[in-house]
């Protein structure tokens, strides 16, 4: 192989190797959707009475999750369970509320966000539903993550909204944790700053080919 071919790759490997740090949100989202995140304007009327609205749904979904509580092995998977109790306060409260739609038209649960909802002026708006353990909120541990897709769930200009829950352990049920919440925030993300950090990775047929083995056997 070509020696400067070689030293121009290990120069491409290392700088995809050091982290970018610092980058808008809403130029993540513009550059990957074409779609634009609106700011959040206190002065605007139909942005604050979006906020009173979302304060609702916050304390309903929270005040339900109390009832009864979500039964997990682990936190970082309460997150999951509270988006439900979300969409169904957002549709009491009289907002059309749902899985994102993806430029091919399908709904897609997982990655960011969550929730995509209709308000009464009949204005889109996204939603995340977040989890957070009040030791460690000003750590820096991440907790948002936002993938790159070929079909992606932004396809709107729209508000980005999170809806975040301190979560608790208020117990045990068998073998797993009862978790709920003491409080509530909603955020505005468009001045959110994210870093993207690269990995390499491989898939199963080249991982377990024939060509790497080296031995195997049976286990009775």
């Amino acid at each position: 192989m070509d020696e400067d071919y070689v030293k121009n790759l290990e120069h491409v490997i290392k700088q995809m190797l050091t982290p970018l740090k610092n980058i808008p949100l809403k130029l993540v989202i513009e550059t990957l959707s074409g779609s634009t995140i609106l700011p959040f304007d206190s002065k605007n009327e139909y942005d604050r009475v979006v906020l009173d609205k979302l304060t609702e749904v916050a304390h309903l979904a929270g005040t339900r999750i109390n009832a009864t509580g979500i039964k997990r092995n682990r936190p970082n998977e309460v997150g999951n369970d509270i988006e439900p109790f979300v969409k169904t306060a957002l549709k009491e409260l009289g907002y059309q509320s749902d899985t994102p739609l993806t430029k091919s038209g399908k709904k897609k649960s997982t990655g960011y966000p969550d929730i995509e909802f209709i308000d009464e002026f009949g204005r889109n708006h996204y939603l995340e539903c977040k989890t957070f353990n009040i030791e460690n909120i000003d750590t820096t541990q991440r907790s948002f993550y936002l993938s790159p897709s070929e079909d992606f769930k932004i396809t709107k200009t729209a508000h980005h909204f999170c809806m975040c829950y301190e979560i608790f352990v208020d117990g045990r049920m068998g073998n797993q944790t009862l978790y709920k919440c003491k409080k509530w925030k909603i955020l505005s993300v468009e001045q959110l700053l994210v870093d993207v950090k690269y990995e390499f990775n491989s898939d199963n047929a080249r991982l377990y080919s024939t060509e790497l083995l080296l031995s195997e056997g049976p286990l009775t």
